[in-house]
């Protein structure tokens, strides 16, 4: 008998004796909704022999492996029989039609509720900005109670039950998932799941010598164990605290604290972890959350003499919460969060583990590509590494609530002959404003004094270089900000995926210094680009389009509802090309009776692609920008201007008739009039 026929055989018989028990404990809830009772056990037969295998991998040698494999089917059960009609029902549609979140009228925005709207109910208010903008994906920053002060940004978690007061209330969240889920609009939450605060109940009742709980965590009375972990383990945060151990005073003991010494590690070697924070997990989907964003998924299993970074258990760990998922919250999709080597952020995602995820990768060669003006390790790149397991899609960003980190494969950038450790630096100088002729105002974060690492802070629109152009009143540096950022995001929501905008990014919001002044936040340079919402202001720029926040809204807004009327973006492969110019990118999206071909030129003079190959990748002659609605032919090069990005999709000639704009390119948001959307700047028109 294989290995595979032993865990098959021995899932069935433990199935066969637990599930009578199941029925006796929910007899009741079962007898009053027993149309529940029967979706809960055909999704746990469906699920079972996957969750137990997992589970069985990763604590099968523990004396009470049953113990918490029953309970963990009884928190599963209570959740499901708790959770409420309307994600019940959006439970069905979403099983209906599982691939919802490929589609292109998925459009994402994040933000801190606190300093994006002040309280949840402010937020709620603010509902018309976000259908405005075309939003259906809108990702809360962390909003669960926490330290005050030293917080991490909501990351140091101390309730999974309980809100920061001062946002609101854990009813007041659920009332508005359910009125964004009417509204259209999905409900992403952060999964903070390796750590947890140093004030949480669980690291208060270890504080206190409770040995059940001491056991959640990594506690040790002597450097003995940490020193020799620390051999093998890199520095994160190496200005706050160099190595992953605090000491504690108040209890004589090193604590493993990867991130910030007020940030507990859990040990996930330990059942009981899994069991609990399996529970904090379906009690936060049964809030109304469609996605949960898996905080620093790399980290949550440590293995001595390794980095304890990307261990095969902490797949199985994600795999068997989402199985569990599966049973109690079938609509909760998971989001990855690995900020790692490419390899490493690929193998998180599938639809059994994590469906959807971040792409680092893309992001940073953006703007890699951005600072030299060539695209050869962005294309590279793409060509290697964009593929994903069908059922999944990159979440696509240029910036976010963290710093920029250059997480190319050092490889790739060889093949192209490129010096990677040299050219992070470039990097690093050219966003910091340190390199001649740059255009970009960002500010180190966690710069390493003994290896001279660092990672970049700002804007959007300070690293595009919208700040040094406003700040010198050069008219024409300020067009070419405009421009880059427009091509920026022509990029992200055309390349396939789910595009996802920092919230103040789309109105061209600069870099605000004040945060160097707030105690709390001083050694912390990511809050540069976290400012507070100005409303008034905002007000004012998103109608002034003399303004450049008023043209890079406008554009923003008309380019996300031109998105959604292409039926190629959706859910299928994006195809790399090369355009025989190394400033320009471009790839073919072909899928639902459409063909886009898409040519980003990251130059900042004009640009030509000869027209054979315009012909080949655009199967046609006659070609119309979307964005423009300009013609092309190719009978000559496809000339672009400086930072242009062209959407062209292919005219049948006899077919055409009439002029452009008789053909249907020319797109304006459902929320423009035809008299506001054609005073909205066309790049390169102006």
């Amino acid at each position: 008998m294989t290995d595979a026929q032993q865990v098959q055989q021995q899932a069935a018989l433990s199935l066969e004796r637990l599930w009578p028990r199941l029925e006796i404990t929910f007899r009741d809830e079962a007898d009053v909704a027993p149309a529940d009772w029967r979706a809960l056990e055909m999704r746990l037969r469906h699920e079972w022999e996957r969750l137990f295998g997992l589970l069985l991998g990763l604590y099968g040698g523990h004396y009470d492996f049953f113990y918490h494999l029953e309970e963990l089917l009884r928190a599963a059960a209570r959740s499901w029989f708790a959770r409420p009609t309307w994600l019940k029902q959006l439970d069905a549609r979403r099983e209906a039609a599982p691939a919802w979140f490929q589609s292109q009228q998925m459009v994402g925005g994040m933000c801190y509720v606190d300093l994006f709207a002040g309280t949840l109910q402010g937020l709620r208010d603010r509902l018309p900005s976000f259908k405005k903008l075309g939003l259906t994906y809108l990702h809360l920053m962390p909003l669960f109670e926490s330290p005050e002060g030293k917080s991490d940004g909501g990351y140091a978690v101390s309730s999974y039950r309980r809100l920061n007061p001062k946002l609101g209330t854990i009813e007041e969240l659920a009332e508005l998932a359910c009125e964004l889920q009417e509204q259209g609009i999905s409900l992403v939450l952060d999964f903070v799941f390796n750590h947890t605060s140093d004030e949480h109940e669980w690291a208060r009742r270890a504080q206190a010598g409770d040995h059940e709980y001491e056991r959640f965590y990594f506690l040790f009375p002597d450097r003995r164990i940490p020193d020799t972990y620390e051999r093998t383990l890199r520095e994160i945060f190496p200005t706050v605290r160099r190595g992953s151990f605090s000491w504690r005073e108040d209890i004589h003991r090193w604590v493993w604290t990867t991130f910030n010494s007020f940030q507990w590690d859990l040990n996930y070697a330990n059942p009981a972890v899994f069991r609990a924070m399996a529970q904090e997990m379906l009690f936060i989907a049964n809030i109304g959350v469609e996605v949960l964003r898996l905080d620093a998924v790399a980290f949550i299993w440590k293995r001595m003499g390794t980095s304890c970074e990307n261990q095969p258990e902490a797949h199985q760990i994600i795999q068997a919460f989402h199985c569990l998922a599966r049973i109690a919250a079938p609509a909760l999709l998971f989001k990855s969060e690995a900020i790692v080597h490419p390899d490493d952020v690929v193998s998180y995602i599938s639809p059994r583990e994590c469906q959807i995820s971040y792409n680092p990768l893309l992001m940073a060669l953006l703007w890699e590509s951005l600072a030299t003006g060539e695209v050869k390790l962005l294309a590279h790149s793409m060509r290697r590494r964009f593929r994903l397991p069908q059922g999944t899609a990159w979440v696509n960003y240029l910036r976010s609530h963290d710093d920029i980190g250059w997480t190319f494969d050092d490889n790739d950038a060889r093949w192209k002959w490129i010096d990677p450790s040299g050219h992070r630096t470039f990097l690093n100088q050219f966003y910091m404003g340190r390199f001649p002729g740059s255009f970009a105002r960002g500010v180190p974060f966690q710069e390493n004094p003994d290896t001279g690492d660092a990672r970049i802070s700002g804007t959007l629109a300070s690293l595009a270089g919208l700040e040094l152009a406003i700040q010198s009143g050069d008219e024409q540096q300020m067009e070419l900000a405009m421009r880059r950022i427009q091509m920026l995001y022509s990029i992200i929501l055309s390349i396939g995926g789910i595009p996802l905008i920092y919230l103040g990014d789309e109105v061209g919001t600069l870099n605000d210094y004040a945060f160097a002044s707030d105690p709390d936040k001083a050694d912390d340079s990511r809050w540069v680009h976290r400012p507070q919402a100005d409303w008034a202001w905002r007000g004012k720029v998103e109608h002034d389009l003399n303004s450049p926040h008023g043209q890079v809204f406008a554009q923003l807004v008309r380019l996300i509802a031109l998105r959604k009327q292409q039926p190629a973006i959706s859910d299928s492969e994006t195809a790399f090309v090369e355009t025989g110019n190394g400033h320009l990118f471009g790839y073919v999206r072909h899928g639902a009776g459409q063909r886009l071909f898409v040519v980003a030129s990251f130059s900042p003079h004009p640009q030509e692609m000869d027209a054979n190959l315009l012909r080949v990748y655009g199967v046609g002659y006659r070609f119309t920008d979307l964005i423009t609605g300009q013609t092309h032919t190719a009978e000559q090069p496809l000339r672009l201007e400086p930072y242009q990005c062209v959407w062209l999709e292919p005219r049948s000639l006899p077919k055409v008739t009439g002029e452009p704009s008789e053909w249907g390119t020319s797109y304006p948001s459902e929320m423009l009039t035809e008299e506001q959307d054609r005073k909205i700047p066309r790049f390169p028109s102006v």
